[in-house]
């Protein structure tokens, strides 16, 4: 699959090109910082933040008092298990970031519902894993399995990806791995095993793997995380994730409050040594991931 690894390469220059492109947030941090020094007697400037609860709000509640102490913002977070309603919201100017979702499902998610969001930049990666209440070995999946995914077309490559990893799936060898879905590989020669997706909502991933639904759950790994799921350890699965990964978890804002003070304050710190050390010592098994 040589392809298939530059396709996935390249995609993910691109895409970390992307994240990474608020190529002026040292000087804006900067500027930041001497306002914040400027006004220390002022009252804290609030910033609202949307997250998923485990790993995103627990980062943002590490993050809280580096940015009230160096940046005199009051971080106010809101935790949701709805991946669909904080773009909208972010959109609307009813809260001024977000913070749960990785690049691809941003890309969908803007080009579906022309959602006015903007990319400031990435944080972590949470690889996605693939676990069985009953199969102990890859080699164990029989013909026909049935295997239980995010409804979200945004994770349908990811997913193939990893199957395709396992050898369950045989991608064509010039597949993107952020736009292939489900329905590309539904014939004899992609998918030799007849593997059969239902689709759930991702907040009901970790219930459905529970509850013993299907032989297969692949489960986004937040939501893992929050289920009590040690992905390192738990999933049959894990994907490969690394720094350049392009499913790399972001904050977004709504456009044109790229370059304001409060966000680019956010995510400052949230890229910041600081933060990182905490991803790493809170998650030493790699269930979490800084973002490089």
């Amino acid at each position: 699959m040589k392809n298939f690894v530059k396709t996935l390469t390249v995609s993910a220059i691109a895409l970390t090109l992307t994240a990474c492109s608020s190529s002026s947030s040292a000087a804006a941090a900067s500027a930041a910082a001497s306002t914040a020094a400027s006004s220390a007697s002022a009252e804290p400037e609030v910033l609202t933040v949307i997250a998923t609860a485990n790993p995103h709000a627990v980062i943002l509640e590490e993050a809280r008092p580096i940015l009230l102490e160096q940046y005199n913002i009051d971080l106010q977070v809101t935790v949701t298990d709805d991946y669909y309603t904080p773009n909208e919201a972010v959109s609307n100017g009813d809260a001024d970031a977000n913070f749960f979702q990785h690049i691809p499902f941003f890309n969908n998610e803007k080009a579906t519902n022309g959602y006015k969001i903007s990319n400031v930049g990435g944080v972590e990666i949470e690889p996605f894993g693939i676990y069985s209440q009953t199969i102990t070995d890859v080699a164990d999946v029989p013909d026909g399995a049935e295997v239980v995914i995010s409804n979200s077309v945004a994770d349908n490559g990811l997913i193939l990806a990893i199957l395709d990893s396992a050898g369950l799936v045989n991608l064509p060898d010039d597949a993107d791995v952020l736009t292939i879905t489900i329905a590309d590989i539904d014939n004899d020669e992609n998918n030799p095993k007849h593997l059969q997706f239902t689709e759930v909502k991702p907040e009901l991933l970790v219930t459905a793997y529970e509850n013993g639904e299907g032989d297969l759950v692949a489960i986004n790994g937040n939501y893992a995380i929050q289920g009590g799921l040690k992905p390192a350890e738990d999933a049959l699965i894990l994907e490969a994730a690394d720094a350049s990964n392009p499913y790399v978890n972001i904050v977004a804002c709504q456009e044109g409050h790229e370059n304001d003070y409060k966000i680019q304050a956010l995510i400052t710190v949230l890229q910041s040594e600081e933060i990182k050390d905490f991803i790493r010592s809170n998650w030493p098994d790699g269930s979490v991931i800084p973002a490089e």
